[in-house]
């Protein structure tokens, strides 16, 4: 079978010929039909993220998958299922944060991701999984299907943030998106459903199909290089909720700035080593005397998929049609993964869904 991976020493992904899986006991086979790409597999190609399986000279990318069960292989399946694979692994055997079914809580070294490290990702023609890790979709969402897993990761920010501010009557009114990518774009639908006002800073000029989704879904554009982070609150208004999807370390710290009292900030983006001027005596104030909250979240467990199918039919269809810019077939793969400002959200198709 066709699989796209990238080899070590290499950072340049290619198509290579794998056997296709048998599933072992507890496993389904899945035929993949869509595969999306995200910032993170750009950083697993350019080496800045993620790590090879032990003893392998390549690693399968992929970790927004959708497929078609082709085989159920006793695991409560039926053929012609549409799932969606979720993404971390025990590594040697389970343990107890797979155990609890938290598998988004464990820490270095208890889990492997597929397709990022330590075990091959879903872009290939076929895929086999444990039954526990793979998630049920209505037959009508498999095209875009793979849009549940980066849904599912802003469901596990949103339980985090909201967690936080549990031991009160929190009303949040309004929030801003750090980023103008897909994640964001999407987190941006999602809180709209709920916030009074609704923003996302970017560094585009207009005009720019981001911008025009954020006018479309009524959301204001902040330009961060005519408004910092640190000032959109005094810009704009104080907010309640501040989502961070840049990788951009030092939008941490300035977030606070901007935070309404009593608000949260979710980080998201995982950035490299940075060094940056701040004062931490300001940042320690706004927390402490102003009941603010930073909280870090990543990757997410088969309950926050489960949420994400439910959100996905609650998108409006102009906005999917909108944000996933190209869907490439395996041949021509490498357009899905061009980085530019005309490219949205792009996937890699392996077989076409067929209605049962």
């Amino acid at each position: 079978m066709k699989a796209i991976a990238v080899r070590r020493e290499t950072t340049d992904p290619v198509v290579i010929e794998k056997p296709r899986p048998e599933p072992s006991a507890g496993e389904a086979l899945v035929r993949t039909l869509r595969v999306g790409v995200d910032g993170t597999d750009h950083e697993v190609i350019a080496g800045g993220h993620g790590g090879f399986p032990d003893g392998e000279d390549h690693l399968v990318l992929g970790h927004e998958a959708v497929g078609i069960v082709e085989d159920p292989n006793g695991t409560g399946f039926e053929v012609g299922d549409a799932v969606v694979p979720t993404v971390r692994r025990p590594p040697n055997g389970t343990n107890e944060y797979f155990e609890r079914g938290e598998p988004d809580m464990a820490p270095d070294g208890m889990y492997h991701e597929r397709g990022i490290v330590g075990a091959h990702g879903y872009m290939a023609e076929y895929f086999t999984s444990p039954a526990e890790h793979l998630v049920r979709i209505p037959d009508h969402q498999a095209p875009f299907g793979f849009l549940v897993e980066p849904i599912s990761i802003t469901e596990k920010a949103f339980e985090v943030a909201y967690a936080s501010r549990s031991s009160f009557e929190w009303r949040p009114e309004t929030a801003l998106v750090l980023g103008n990518g897909s994640l964001g774009l999407l987190t941006l639908a999602m809180l709209d459903e709920t916030y009074d006002r609704v923003y996302c800073l970017g560094r585009r000029d207009r005009p720019d199909p981001t911008i025009d989704i954020m006018d479309e879904l009524g959301a204001t554009y902040v330009d961060s290089r005519q408004t910092p982070v640190d000032e959109v609150g005094a810009a704009f208004e104080p907010m309640d909720f501040v989502f961070e999807a840049t990788g951009y370390a030092p939008h941490g710290v300035q977030a606070v700035h901007t935070l309404a009292p009593n608000g949260v900030i979710a980080l998201l983006g995982v950035p490299g080593s940075t060094d940056y001027e701040f004062d931490v005596g300001a940042m320690h104030g706004e927390l402490v005397l102003h009941n603010k909250a930073i909280v870090g979240s990543v990757n997410s467990n088969a309950g926050h998929f489960e949420a994400a199918t439910d959100t996905l039919d609650s998108l409006p269809a102009w906005l999917l049609d909108d944000l996933v810019t190209g869907i490439y077939p395996v041949d021509d793969f490498r357009k899905a993964f061009v980085d530019d400002n005309t490219v949205i959200k792009t996937a890699v198709e392996f077989s076409a869904y067929e209605e049962r």
